[in-house]
């Protein structure tokens, strides 16, 4: 007689906001069979030491938490060591986050980025060679951006005109890489701006119009879109996981004049899932929901891989 198959999820959270993605999770979980635990800092040590001890297991780690609060590295690692599936392994996050190396990544799989000058760290050269072609190709204005210290923003120069700026931008964090990028500007059809962020969960891909001036998210409804280019971004958003080997993403997509289509935020390795109808720029409820269920019919999957295999 085979084993019953563990089904138990454990969740790890270090934000408030992820409350009701989690609560989504749940839901989802307990409609496939699945039981859930949430950990957070309250009860990271109980639970660190209920697994420890055997007094505790789980099939699965949701880990929302390694990659900003390192102090929950040490439930990650001692999960791995079990052999629970773990979504999403922390040194993968890492990698790709890495944008120059995504970029070059990129470039070999075929993936259209915008045209990009990656410059070494201040802190091992404070005057790289730039020259003069290289930069007339960027145009102006131009993007300067941290390689590794992005997110929300943070280090990025949107609109650059010079190359005293660029020096200036690198010593910021002196010891991260810099992109220096082309300034994407997306056409407007039927008053939309032909910029997106796509979602990669479990395998399946949802895309959304996504305002880069206002934040906003809209749902695609189909209309005012030929389905050519639906197509294109499911393609891209294919490609892309085959790079970024993650069960949960998201990526900037966009259609220039010319019909030229660009990834310009290449992969985010931790999505924000705020409901809209709580935060003017959160994500569509129905869209939120459909991801958690994506996300647990993908896990539920593996389980049930594992099990018939055993």
């Amino acid at each position: 007689m085979k084993n019953p198959v563990n089904k138990s999820l454990l969740i790890a959270t270090d934000w408030e906001y992820d409350a009701d993605f989690i609560a989504l999770l749940e839901r989802s979980l307990k409609n496939y069979g699945f039981r859930s635990t949430v950990v957070n800092q309250s009860n990271l040590s109980e639970v660190y030491h209920m697994i420890r001890n055997g007094s505790a297991s789980f099939a699965v780690l949701m880990d929302r938490a390694s990659d900003t609060a390192p102090e929950f590295l040490k439930l990650q690692s001692l999960l791995h060591e079990k052999g629970s599936l773990i979504i999403d392994p922390v040194e993968q996050l890492r990698w790709v986050s890495d944008k120059a190396t995504l970029h070059l990544e990129f470039l070999s799989a075929g993936i259209p980025t915008p045209y990009t000058l990656i410059l070494p760290p201040y802190a091992e050269n404070d005057t790289p060679a730039l020259h003069v072609d290289d930069l007339a190709k960027l145009g102006r204005p131009f993007v300067i951006k941290p390689a590794n210290t992005t997110g929300g923003g943070i280090g990025v120069v949107d609109g650059a005109e010079s190359l005293q700026e660029i020096l200036e931008a690198r010593t910021e964090f002196r010891h991260d890489k810099y992109l220096i990028q082309e300034k994407i500007i997306p056409m407007v059809r039927n008053g939309n701006r032909y910029w997106f962020r796509s979602f990669y969960a479990g395998g399946q891909i949802f895309n959304t119009w996504w305002n880069d001036e206002t934040h906003r998210y809209t749902l695609i409804d189909g209309t005012g879109m030929d389905p050519s280019e639906i197509e294109t971004m499911q393609h891209l958003m294919n490609k892309i996981a085959e790079v970024a080997r993650l069960t949960f993403f998201s990526s900037e997509i966009t259609c220039c004049t010319m019909g030229r289509w660009v990834v310009v935020d290449y992969v985010n390795e931790s999505c924000d899932m705020r409901l809209q109808s709580k935060h003017r720029d959160g994500v569509p409820d129905n869209l939120v929901e459909r991801i958690a269920d994506a996300l647990v019919r993908n896990i539920a999957g593996q389980i049930d891989a594992v099990a018939g295999n055993s």
